[in-house]
């Protein structure tokens, strides 16, 4: 009979998700999730729990594999060296391999005050700070939405159509990532609701204070409340453990997902770094790499050599309020293309991706394998790319301890 393995899994989103059902794939492997809520969070749907119009939980039942046994507590420390972790509670786990996937939060924003009277929506506790404080605010107080990015403008879009009285917050250019045609759609349907936004260099935010925000070029805006979405911060758990992470904290490995410290300990998700060269902070990335992080530790058991990740890229759909959206198309290596769709077709198309995020999980956990979308051909000019840091120094990463 097969010895069993142990393999913990830490973090409980898209990415770990993913990991921990895929693993079941093998009887004689026992699959731990860590993660410290005992709820699945679809942070895909957090700005509709900030709107009110709808919910951003999910029971672990409905996209969990039963063979996962569930730990609703948080890891403080990785011993790499013993192979096992240490819990808030003070109880210890081991584990033979471990997934990393912790994912992402809200930075700690370095503008005077933003930590003190901004509230960001990056997790599901902000979103459910956030909620009472709008409650508590009259209907007129103006609501100023800082970030333009995707969750900054689905935040500003689901509150103007509630009615709130919103100013979008650039920073800089209103999206980022979109074709200047999908921006301009963007900027038109926003208009349409009635959100001002504020873009350009000198709409970047200098301070915030209890009912006002202040720009770099010295407008004061009011405002009732001040939401923050301006970029995404990850976990220190690997520093703390010393791990070898990039600047952000995000766990260094190689194209397998594996450590570049260990090779029983792989990553996936935000908080991972491949090659030094991390993929874009989203869902579509994270189910992806959570499969690719599980096939790499079922190669390992089973004594073969783990693929290389191939990370094709599709599009960027955001929801503008209930009945409009815009999924905009990009080429596979993440690149905008000039083609996308709005209105009430993008609507659908986003709402389709949210729903079909959710149904991807399950049905992994029904039928472990299931999910292929990681193998679709792609990565070529990542591939040339490492090939050139290759070429020019003989590391690709740039470890900091």
């Amino acid at each position: 009979m097969a010895e069993n393995t142990d393999v913990v899994v830490i973090g409980g989103g898209y990415a770990g998700v993913m990991a921990a059902n895929r693993l079941t794939r093998r009887d004689d492997v026992t699959v731990t999730l860590i993660n410290p809520r005992p709820s699945f969070v679809h942070r895909l749907r957090l700005h509709q729990l900030v709107g009110g119009t709808g919910d951003a939980v999910v029971d672990y039942r409905e996209v969990l594999a039963d063979g996962v046994a569930l730990v609703v507590d948080t890891v403080t420390r990785i011993d790499a060296a013993a192979r096992g972790v240490t819990l808030a509670s003070g109880g210890t786990v081991g584990y033979d391999h471990l997934v990393y996937a912790v994912g992402s939060g809200s930075p700690d924003p370095d503008v005077p005050g933003a930590a003190r009277f901004a509230y960001p929506v990056a997790t599901l506790e902000d979103a459910q700070r956030l909620r009472p404080a709008l409650d508590a605010a009259s209907a007129s107080a103006p609501v100023t939405v800082v970030g333009a990015g995707p969750t900054g403008i689905e935040t500003a879009a689901e509150l103007a159509e509630a009615g709130r009285t919103v100013t979008l917050v650039c920073g800089g250019v209103l999206g980022p990532y979109l074709h200047p045609r999908g921006r301009r759609s963007v900027a038109r349907t926003l208009a349409g609701l009635g959100v001002t936004v504020l873009d350009g260099t000198d709409s970047k935010v200098t301070a915030v204070t209890r009912d006002t925000v202040r720009l770099a070029d010295g407008r004061t805006l009011p405002s009732g409340v001040t939401i923050w979405t301006a970029g995404f911060g990850v976990p220190d758990l690997a520093a703390r453990s010393g791990l070898s992470t990039d600047a952000l904290g995000r766990l260094l490995t190689d194209e397998t997902l594996t450590s570049v410290d260990d090779e029983r300990i792989v990553a996936a998700g935000d908080s991972a770094a491949p090659s030094g060269l991390p993929l874009r902070m989203s869902c579509q990335t994270a189910m992806p790499l959570g499969a690719r992080a599980a096939d790499t530790v079922l190669s390992r058991i089973a004594g073969e050599r783990p693929a290389t990740l191939n990370q094709p890229f599709a599009a960027q759909c955001l929801s503008l309020g209930r009945r409009t959206g815009v999924f905009q198309f990009a080429h596979r290596t993440d690149v905008a293309l000039g083609f996308h769709l709005d209105g009430r077709t993008g609507a659908k198309l986003k709402e389709m991706v949210c729903s079909g995020v959710v149904k991807h999980l399950a049905d992994e956990a029904r039928k472990p394998g299931a999910y292929r979308l990681h193998r679709i051909p792609g990565g070529a000019q990542r591939r040339q790319l490492l090939e050139t840091r290759r070429a020019e120094a003989p590391s690709v990463a740039d470890p900091v301890a």
